[in-house]
């Protein structure tokens, strides 16, 4: 298995463990990680404010992808779900595509539509396979109850991104299972983390959080467990922040899924960026046996 890996803007800068611990993981388990380095941003910022900005910076990165004869795998969901927005519209309005494959021309690319984007956890779960996710575990995790926050990028709208039941989905479940640690139900698992409201509405960024964290803790979670830079910094960061000084324990830390899964795989903590986390997870490795 070969992607071309693209890591996006936010996670070098912000949560560059994730990457580590993708990299670390995906090693082991022999998906080789093609880097392109003109790799640019996928337009999820112009989204909603320059179409022509947002599909042509979108079609490039997709475009060199095809180039360099790679599907791609994205770590950031609002990444992941930007690139499957701009292939749906490319898809159904081909005057539009030839107006980008006009500009690409200048560049030496063509957006032809071929380039299949998946995000890690798709990868993990549909072309590893659970069951060689376990061949790996050499650890796992006991009497540890894990919230499993699916984020929204990936999961609407579910008819273009085709990740997951967006009512009812399990892909991120059952991967966290297969590390041993136990996903509990929680009623506000699919709600917003809050983070797109960060910078614009902040008290109503952090009411949202409190109110996922709550509920996370009322259903008996010990860790949320992430996969999107976006929720980890509103859950890490932010939560840091909103609960200083509460005293130890009210906290729910959250995990990223490479690192849970790193963990059960006998990567150590410094491999997969455990101390790069604002809040501290290390207790985690207690429950390993």
């Amino acid at each position: 298995m070969r992607y071309a890996f693209f890591i996006g803007c936010n996670i070098p800068a912000r949560v560059a463990q994730y990457e580590k611990s993708a990299r670390a993981v995906l090693g082991l388990l022999g998906v080789d990680l093609l880097d392109i380095r003109e790799f640019a941003c996928c337009g999820y910022p112009a989204r909603n404010l320059d179409r022509m900005a947002f599909l042509l910076s979108a079609a490039q990165n997709m475009a060199l992808a095809e180039k360099a004869g790679a599907d791609m795998l994205a770590l950031c969901k609002c990444g992941f779900g930007t690139f499957k927005e701009a292939q749906h519209q490319l898809s159904v309005e081909p005057g539009m595509l030839d107006e980008i494959n006009r500009r690409l021309a200048g560049m030496e690319l063509h957006y032809s539509g071929t380039v299949q984007v998946k995000h890690l956890l798709s990868v993990l779960y549909h072309d590893v396979g659970l069951d060689r996710l376990q061949e790996k575990v050499s650890r796992v995790f006991r009497d540890l109850p894990v919230a499993v926050h699916y984020g929204c990028h990936a999961l609407r709208p579910s008819a273009i991104t085709g990740f997951d039941d967006p009512v009812a989905p399990v892909i991120f479940d059952r991967l966290v299972e297969a590390t041993g640690a136990a996903s509990v139900e929680w009623p506000a698992r699919l709600d917003c983390c809050g983070a797109p409201l960060m910078g614009m509405n902040d008290e109503l960024s952090k009411d949202l959080t409190r109110r996922k964290l709550a509920s996370a803790r009322e259903s008996g979670a010990r860790f949320l467990c992430t996969s999107c830079p976006y929720c980890q910094i509103q859950f890490d960061g932010v939560q840091e922040r909103m609960e200083s000084g509460r005293g130890a324990g009210h906290t729910v830390a959250p995990i990223l899924y490479p690192q849970l899964l790193g963990l059960s795989m006998g990567l150590a903590g410094d491999v997969l960026g455990l101390e790069e986390n604002c809040l501290d997870i290390t207790g985690i490795t207690s429950y390993l046996s």
